[in-house]
Formats: C-alpha cells, sequence, structure tokens
C-alpha cells in the first residue's frame, strides 16, 4: 500500500516538474520574405521599451538574443537588415489535481450470519484529496521587422512557467531557454509545395 502511494506521489511530482520546464513555441512568418537576405540586426529600442518586465530581465532576455543571433552568423550593425523587438505577456494559472485514489480498509456497518459480529472489509478507498497549486504562466514574444520596409516579417512566442526565484543563475538559464526554444524557428524553413 505505502509503494503505489509513494510510485503514485513520485510520478505525479515527475509529471508537475516536466510540464513546468517545458517551453511551447509557435512562430509565424511572411512567406514572401526571403529571409536569406538578412545578415545584420539591431534591437528596436522603442518596442522594448514598452515590454512590461524589469529592466534586469530585459537585459537579460537582449543578451540571450545577441548570444543566439551571434551563434547562427548574424552580426549586430548600425545599418541593419532586421529590427528585432520583444514584448510579454504573464497570467496567474491555477491547477486543481484531484487525487482520490488509493487502498483503503474500514467497518463494513454490515452483518453477516457466517462471521460473528460486524463485517470488517477493504478494497478501494479514499487517498490524498484535492491539491491545488498556483503559478505563473508567462508569454514571450520575439518579432523580426525588416528594417527598410518596416514590416514585421517574423514572430516567435514561447509559453511556459516563469521561475519566481531568487536564485539568478536559475533565472538566467530560464530566460535563456526560453530565447533558444523561441529562436529554434529563426529563421524560417518553408514548406516544400508536393505536387
Amino acid at each position: 500500500m505505502k509503494n503505489v502511494k509513494r510510485f503514485t506521489l513520485i510520478a505525479l511530482v515527475a509529471g508537475f516538474l516536466v510540464s513546468c520546464s517545458s517551453v511551447k513555441v509557435i512562430s509565424d512568418y511572411d512567406t514572401k520574405t526571403d529571409f536569406g537576405t538578412y545578415q545584420t540586426y539591431a534591437f528596436y529600442k522603442t518596442g522594448i521599451d514598452k515590454a512590461q518586465i524589469s529592466d534586469l530581465d530585459k537585459k537579460r532576455i537582449l543578451k540571450a538574443i545577441e548570444a543566439e543571433m551571434t551563434s547562427r552568423g548574424f552580426a549586430k550593425s548600425q545599418n541593419p537588415d532586421v529590427l528585432i523587438s520583444i514584448f510579454t505577456k504573464e497570467r496567474e494559472r491555477v491547477d486543481v489535481y484531484n487525487n482520490n485514489f488509493g487502498w483503503g480498509w474500514g467497518w463494513g456497518g454490515f452483518y453477516n450470519p457466517w462471521v460473528w459480529g460486524p463485517g470488517w472489509g477493504w478494497g478501494w478507498g479514499g487517498g490524498f484529496g484535492n491539491n491545488v497549486s498556483t503559478r505563473t504562466e508567462g508569454s514571450l514574444y520575439i518579432d523580426v521587422i525588416d528594417a527598410h520596409k518596416k514590416e514585421l516579417v517574423w514572430q516567435g512566442r514561447g509559453v511556459g512557467t516563469l521561475n519566481n526565484t531568487s536564485n539568478i543563475e536559475k533565472k538566467e538559464a530560464r530566460i535563456r531557454d526560453f530565447v533558444s526554444n523561441i529562436l529554434k524557428e529563426y529563421p524560417p524553413t518553408p514548406a516544400v509545395a508536393s505536387n
């Protein structure tokens, strides 16, 4: 009985930790854009200033974007091909887990003529009860704007749980994870049309 409860608790915790660490990414782009012509970038200060996060987190995000772009062969420039902007959204998410399962036993409360006195029984019964948890789920948008046309040509969005932690290293690692996962989709690879 203890092993079943222990295994169930471990499975729930592992599932919760995996769901918290992943970043879901969605991207969209202008299919008429030739992304192969873009080689340089700069940050779009006007858009970045509107992002509703702390200046320290903005710096962390921009540093992570810069590292990703550099690793992909893009160069920062005063006369860029594209401008990169960010914005964020967050919401509180409430999760309710109903864990009414497990083994139980108790007084049956029935009379059995073949056994002296009231009967005792065993079987499935109540378990751990309901668990409620809240967490902050955030979205980070990264926009790529054609610097000459002043048009949005690509947008990536990462959605995941933000670590509300005072540990700076964990916070920076989470931000790098968000940015890296989003920018895996850039530049887009157009789908090949089948005949």
